[in-house]
């Protein structure tokens, strides 16, 4: 039997994602719960929408979700650690707030929680927070007794989230034409958000200049080529590249486009490029449609070959950095001292998101942070 690793004060982890449709019926309403507030007609939903449909109507990210989970239960138990497992999305079904009235009735008192993003911004971190608080003001309303609730770190730079991508570079890599493969460059992707988002992303101390969500994918885009170069003794030129850009075409946000980027590279004469998925940690619609789909028919129209590395999704690497991620925080909380696992020079992440960190434009109540009003 393995021995027991010790999670107290945690009794719950609380795996809370996106959400997505899981049928075409499902397509509309889902957008509208993403949409909320906006006033966005349902009209223009439905060719929003047509990305799903391409798909039957289906995100791959619950069933890729239920993998990870499964992932997480199995590599708990193998080693002893004693900490069921929940889920709970943002914009679909199991909701959030339905999951957390779940824990409450399972007598859950002291939970942490996993989000689907691995990196600083106001997408990515203090909304996943907001929406936190949400539910506890649900809960709070019905009169249930309320956990208290605390967030793992960004592990964006933790060893089980960085090997596993760059095995896939590797392996894509080798899949290209052996004519082209030393002179492919890599195209290190993420979602692009509103600069103004960008520049105020981290803590106060690190906003301006695309703030911690440019510098932390920039320093997992360098951690990874110079690990391929390690493995295979090429240097690939590489660089870091967006995609799935949305809203008013006026407000400025991250570029270059992965399509324009592809452009520029065929026209530069670069053989071959491989992309890799750096900002999601499953391959979820942006990247099965903006990159799968998009991005290669692009590729196919400039007669570039490509390939598409795959993301970490529920490699039992990244389900054991997790399992490192709450004994870390389970040590910290004891008041134990911890020696946190990070690569690259940015070192590990607050475990408490301080005041300004990723700030909304609108103001309002965040969980699992110094401003929290459920502490």
């Amino acid at each position: 039997m393995p021995d027991v690793l010790d999670a107290s004060p945690y009794d719950a982890l609380l795996l809370l994602s996106f959400g997505g449709p899981e049928g075409p019926d499902d397509v509309v309403p889902f957008l509208e719960n993403v949409t909320r507030g906006r006033g966005i007609p349902k009209e223009r939903l439905k060719e929003v929408g047509q990305h799903y449909f391409l798909f039957g109507g289906v995100s791959p990210i619950n069933d890729q979700n239920r993998a990870l989970l499964d992932a997480l239960r199995k590599d708990f138990a193998e080693h002893g650690l004693d900490l069921p497992v929940y889920w709970g999305n943002r914009n679909w079904a199991p909701y959030l707030t339905d999951t957390l009235r779940e824990m409450v009735g399972d007598g859950r008192r002291r939970i942490l929680v996993l989000a689907t993003s691995a990196y600083a911004s106001y997408s990515g971190c203090r909304q996943y927070r907001e929406n936190l608080a949400d539910a506890l003001a649900a809960l709070e309303s019905e009169g249930l007794e309320l956990p208290k609730i605390d967030k793992l770190r960004h592990y964006f730079n933790h060893p089980g989230f960085v090997e596993p991508m760059v095995d896939g570079v590797v392996r894509s890599l080798a899949e290209l034409p052996a004519e082209v493969r030393d002179g492919a460059h890599i195209a290190f992707c993420t979602h692009s958000i509103p600069t103004s988002a960008a520049d105020g992303s981290g803590p106060v101390e690190e906003h301006g200049d695309g703030g911690a969500y440019v510098r932390q994918h920039l320093d997992v885009a360098r951690l990874i080529a110079d690990a391929v170069r390690e493995r295979t003794g090429v240097d690939h030129p590489w660089q870091l590249v967006y995609q799935s850009r949305s809203g008013a075409p006026h407000i400025p946000w991250l570029e270059p486009d992965i399509c324009d980027h592809l452009e520029e590279r065929q026209a530069a004469g670069v053989p071959a490029v491989v992309m890799a998925p750096i900002g999601f940690v499953s391959d979820h619609m942006e990247v099965l449609y903006d990159l799968d789909t998009e991005a290669t028919a692009k590729a196919e129209e400039l007669g570039l070959p490509v390939r598409r590395s795959a993301t970490v999704g529920a490699d039992p690497r990244f389900a054991a950095a997790v399992r490192d991620l709450v004994l870390e925080r389970a040590g910290d909380e004891r008041g134990q001292e911890v020696t946190p696992c990070a690569l690259g020079t940015l070192g590990a992440s607050h475990n408490l998101c301080p005041v300004g960190c990723c700030p909304a434009r609108a103001p309002r109540p965040a969980a699992a942070g110094v401003d929290s009003p459920y502490a």
